[in-house]
């Protein structure tokens, strides 16, 4: 994964913020590689850490899963419909194509990165503006680490690319231990 960012999508109410989301659902958006990592390879991730059988609350909250184009789409379809299969459960994740998605407000991006102040000090030095934070690969990964996901062992396969300061090295090493 290069890049990832939330916002909102599936609606049709212009420009939605947190405070006004009309009918659209809050949700994510990956940038990746499919020569490396192919999107059937991120659906089975999606669906292993998240629960397609429960009906959303509301559609701010909706179970979703929006395709950039024709080829995502079939993929999406097909995965739901093994999952419904395996399972033998009706499926309330819903598999539409993405017409437009809005990015959130920049307090919504990178949230569990934002909330580490050892972290957030370190990059303060790289990035000065919170559009150059949400669209950076680094701060995709150490948001991820932060919220607890990724191995010690991955984390030693690139920690010496994340631009850390020694501190901030021995920080996220902490971090990654803790989750465990």
């Amino acid at each position: 994964m290069w890049r990832t960012r939330v916002g909102y999508a599936g609606g049709t109410t212009a420009d939605p913020t947190y405070r006004r989301i009309g009918d659209h659902t809050e949700c994510f958006q990956v940038d990746f590689d499919p020569e490396r990592l192919p999107y059937e390879d991120l659906l089975e991730a999606f669906w292993v850490v998240h629960s397609p059988f429960h009906p959303a609350h509301s559609l701010q909250y909706a179970s979703l899963v929006l395709a950039h184009d024709d080829a995502q789409h079939e993929a999406a379809l097909a995965s739901c419909k093994r999952i419904a299969s395996k399972t033998n459960r009706a499926i309330q994740t819903d598999v539409r194509r993405l017409d437009r998605f809005y990015v959130a407000e920049d307090y919504h991006q990178k949230y569990g990165l934002r909330a580490d102040k050892t972290l957030m000090a370190d990059l303060g030095r790289y990035y000065l503006d919170d559009a150059t934070l949400r669209e950076s690969t680094t701060a995709a990964r150490l948001n991820g680490y932060a919220y607890g996901a990724g191995s010690s062992a991955r984390l030693e396969r690139e920690i010496d690319i994340l631009g850390l300061s020694d501190q901030g090295v021995r920080h996220l090493r902490g971090v990654v231990r803790a989750a465990r």
